[in-house]
Formats: structure tokens, sequence, C-alpha cells
């Protein structure tokens, strides 16, 4: 293939599928995916995000992409401190984009209780074990009905956290 021809765009996977490596390059794809397609809203859902690929260059450009008039993110997270050290790029684009971004701590809930997935409207990427990184990439209208109740749920539970600023005295 020569530079001057078209990539194949890559299509995301179903099924189960195992390895750090691969769930940082699932979400990378869904990502770059989310932008391409134009997915009206994305979920994201993890108790920090420390392993997320969230503050790379690719993924935050892939999200400025994405990023339009009619668009959401909600983001659920037991707590967001470990991803303000780790993904600085990610928080700037939070800044620049609050508009478009929910996001709630369910600072109650054990780590492990917390569901780690990427929701979409039309995919869905959940760990099972974050720790071994076993995973269940599906389109199934099913499971994106089961876990966006899911998500729901643990919403309820949250509290708005994660601010684009904080203001003080």
């Amino acid at each position: 293939m020569t530079d001057t021809e078209p990539q194949p765009e890559m299509l995301l996977p179903e099924g189960r599928l195992s390895g750090r490596q691969a769930f940082v390059d699932l979400v990378r794809l869904a990502f770059d995916t989310a932008a391409r397609e134009g997915w009206s809203r994305i979920v994201l859902c993890d108790a920090d995000f420390a392993d997320w690929p969230l503050g790379e260059r690719d993924v935050v450009a892939s999200l400025n992409a994405w990023s339009t008039r009619g668009r959401s993110l909600q983001m659920l997270a037991r707590e967001y401190g470990v991803l303000r050290q780790m993904h600085p790029r990610f928080v700037q684009w939070r800044v620049t984009w609050s508009h478009l971004v929910e996001a709630h701590a369910c600072a109650s809930a054990p780590g492990d209780e917390l569901p780690s997935l990427l929701w979409s409207p039309s995919w869905t990427l959940q760990r099972l074990d974050p720790v071994r990184c076993t995973m269940v990439a599906s389109r199934s209208a099913e499971r994106r009905v089961a876990l966006q109740e899911m998500l729901q749920q643990w919403s309820l539970k949250g509290t708005p956290a994660f601010p684009a600023s904080t203001l003080g005295l």
C-alpha cells in the first residue's frame, strides 16, 4: 500500500477480548469511530480512568473531531483525582468542551463494583475484569439497553463532579 492509497477504516470488533493493549487500542478506535460516525452520545464509566488512554494526543484529536453541537459525553467515576493527574490533555479538552460533558462521582461505590465500560448508541465495550483486562464488545441492542439501564442507576447514585473549572476565593 502506498501513502496515496486510502487507509481502510478499522471496524469495531464484537465478542470476548482480553489484554491491556487490546483495551487501550479499542478505546482509541472507539473515539476515532465516534468522530467518523458522529455518535450523538458517549458514556464512560470506570473507578478512576487510570488505565484509559484519555490523555493521548490521538484520543483528544478524535474527541475534538467528535465535539459538535448536539453531542454529549457522560462520565461516571468513583473519583476524578487520578484522571486529573494522569490525563492533563483530556482535562484541558474537558474545559474547552464543558458544555458537552456531564460528570458524576459515585464516591460510595466500592471500586470493583462500578462497571468499567464505554457505551454508545451503536457499540459497547465492557471490561468484565479490569485487572486481567477481559472485555466484551458488542453491537447488540439488547446489551446496549441493559448497560444503559445499569449506567442510569449508577448515575442516580452519583453527585456532580469533575467541574471544568474550580472557582474559589
